[in-house]
């Protein structure tokens, strides 16, 4: 997509006179003959057009998503060795401030795209030759885009002051100084804006016009029940913590009571949108190979489902993907997630493969065991034992960890998404350019070994990899050393996360209910696990735990952490439900990756303790947009 750029007068202006959002909360400019051009004819409008979409997250990219180094699902090498960006990683490790802020991007990029957008609903009745069917659609599309940017900056900073119109340039500079405003007035502006979209959006996209990433209806209204749950979720609904949080005038940015209402508003979103997802043909995902002459197992099958409802490009589970990372932007996060499988035959490694996003021991442990409950809760898996026990792999176990190969008790007995999602040593690895029946091969990942560390970079710390961000269809070229990537778009959006979402806002306005566990079990089933009430009633040391609303908000908060891990939602979830202090300050373990024999591989080792405190719900706002806008109000803590 080609960009529009403008210069604008008021971009000089605003780093001396304007509000604390610096040059983005910017006046219409006075370049009216270059706005006029761009909105002249279809074509320019067009481009103005994708400008608005080119301002979307680089979702996916360990650089720029905070969904992937900032919490605490991926550590890598410290300092960076290699061709990794780990600036978010430092926030991770208690590294924010408020003098120049990490990912600051209330000064540096959403606050640029609402303009943008502002300027473009601004304009385009200009446009002499664009249709009124299509001008209604692209004016739909970009008040989505406009609402998804105050979203987004909502989630980070809590409340943000709402740019409904750009300022014109008689502004005087006390109208320019805004305020934040109460998170549920930011929260209200952003549903009424998508509903306004909504309205006007297509159902569908007509694929034959290569429109693949363009908003449609469903997007819209799942990304709308999103929002609403987000709205209903602790961190921002009766949230005490922030009773203090209040603008100059002392007007309050947060409500201290909880709303009941706001739950059931969620649930009649996400029940809206779950709706209108299967009308237009979106269903969980199942796994056919490509090619016929691809033979894979049941067992193989079943974890492709799983693994390949991400990585298979466009297919019917995805909702919403990112469609800036279907060709080389997806081309990074891929290499630091493959493992090294085929051994160097030169002097010279392969360094398209990265291998340096490594999962926590943590992850691992998360994932339920094979009877679909935590392996802490299952009354008949070995948990005191899970990290010191060794064993050695039987014939029947072949499918996901390598014959005869000796690993520890925590990767056994597992369920299907532990090894559809992780790489780890002794584990089996499905994918192309391995000349067998399956299309497998085997991760060795001790010292010495093929996967193992070799040297300063490109190496998990952990002992773990995200095999579920790899394409299954990248091609390790045995023994030439290539390794070329397929592109795929990454999940902003997927029917399993609007099923789950569902479910937490059925539970949390009314309680469990058989459509609560009916939204559940959709998901495990694909999962290949039985329902959530039948695992925890036979399987459970607390079989009670579904039946109440508390025990089942911890259920369906697992769920989402297993069947989501590593798609960028975790950071955000774990927020919103305001329980990261319980998962963020913690040491981040691994196994021992020095060690080329299995006693001394599986020992567990620490590689660094992550940093979380109240004050790291919210990002800092910069010192010099406060000292810029002393209309504005710092985080608490900062």
């Amino acid at each position: 997509m080609k960009i529009v750029y403008v210069k604008y007068f008021a971009a000089a202006l605003l780093l001396i006179i304007l509000a604390g959002c610096k040059k983005y909360l910017d006046i219409v400019p006075d370049n009216v003959a270059t706005i006029d051009n761009a909105f002249k004819m279809r074509t320019d409008a067009e481009k103005y057009l994708f400008t608005c979409y080119n301002n979307l997250p680089q979702f996916g990219v360990e650089g720029a998503d905070p969904g992937f180094l900032t919490g605490d699902e991926f550590a890598t090498v410290y300092p960076p060795q290699g061709n990794i960006n780990t600036d978010l990683y430092r926030i991770a490790r208690g590294e924010q401030n408020i003098v120049s802020p990490i990912a600051n991007f209330w000064d540096d990029k959403f606050f640029q795209a609402i303009r943008e957008c502002n300027i473009f609903l601004e304009n385009v009745d200009k446009v002499r030759d664009l249709s009124a069917l299509e001008k209604k659609r692209w004016v739909a599309e970009v008040k989505f885009l406009k609402a998804y940017y105050h979203y987004y900056l909502l989630r980070m900073y809590g409340p943000i002051p709402i740019i409904k119109t750009n300022l014109p340039i008689s502004a005087s500079i006390e109208e320019v100084k805004v305020s934040r405003q109460h998170v549920d007035s930011v929260f209200n502006y952003t549903v009424t804006l998508m509903d306004e979209a909504i309205a006007d959006l297509p159902a569908v996209l007509p694929i034959e016009f290569a429109e693949l990433g363009r908003v449609t209806k469903s997007i819209a209204m799942s990304v709308k029940a999103e929002v609403l749950v987000t709205a209903a979720s602790p961190l921002f609904n009766g949230n005490s913590n922030y009773a203090n949080l209040k603008n100059k005038n002392g007007g309050a940015l947060f409500s201290t009571s909880a709303s009941v209402a706001k739950w059931e508003k969620a649930r009649d979103a996400c029940k809206e949108a779950v709706d209108a997802c299967i009308a237009n043909g979106h269903k969980l995902y199942e796994f056919i190979p490509r090619s016929a002459s691809t033979r894979v197992s049941d067992s193989t099958q079943l974890l492709m489902s799983i693994r390949a409802a991400v990585t298979d490009k466009w297919n019917a589970e995805l909702i919403w993907g990112a469609s800036n990372s279907t060709g080389g932007g997806t081309r990074g996060f891929q290499s630091l997630s493959q493992a090294r499988l085929s051994p160097f035959t030169g002097t010279i490694p392969n360094e398209s493969i990265g291998s340096m996003l490594a999962p926590p021991l943590h992850i691992a442990e998360m994932f339920y065991s094979n009877n679909g409950v935590p392996i802490e809760e299952d009354k008949s898996y070995p948990y005191a034992s899970r990290f010191t026990a060794l064993r050695r792999a039987v014939a029947g176990e072949r499918y996901y960890i390598k014959e005869g190969y000796t690993t520890v008790q925590l990767h056994y007995d597992r369920e299907p998404r532990f090894y559809a999602d992780l790489g780890f040593d002794g584990g089996i690895w499905f994918g192309q350019g391995k000349n067998d029946d399956n299309n497998t091969w085997v991760l060795e990942g001790k010292l010495g070994q093929t996967g193992g560390r070799q040297g300063a970079s490109l190496y998990s710390v952990t002992g773990y990899w995200p095999k579920k961000l790899v394409n299954y269809n990248n091609a390790i070229n045995d023994p030439a050393q290539q390794y070329s990537v397929e592109g795929y778009p990454f999940p902003i959006m997927r029917l399993a996360d609007l099923y789950l979402l569902y479910a937490e806002a059925l539970n949390e306005a009314s309680g469990p209910s058989a459509e609560v566990y009916q939204w559940l079990d959709r998901v495990r089933k694909r999962a290949g696990l039985k329902g959530v009430v039948e695992s925890w009633t036979n399987y459970s040391s607390k079989p009670s735990k579904v039946t109440t609303k508390e025990g089942l908000r911890e259920i369906i908060q697992r769920e989402r952490l297993i069947e989501l891990v590593f798609e960028s939602k975790r950071f955000w979830d774990l927020r919103r439900w305001k329980v990261a202090e319980n998962y963020l300050q913690r040491p981040i373990n691994g196994w021992d990756i020095t060690q080329r024999e299995a006693v001394n591989y599986y020992r567990v080792r620490s590689i660094f303790s992550s940093s979380f405190s109240l004050k790291d719900y919210f990002w800092p706002i910069s010192e010099n947009s406060l000292i810029v806008n002393p209309n504005l109000v710092q985080n608490p803590g900062w």
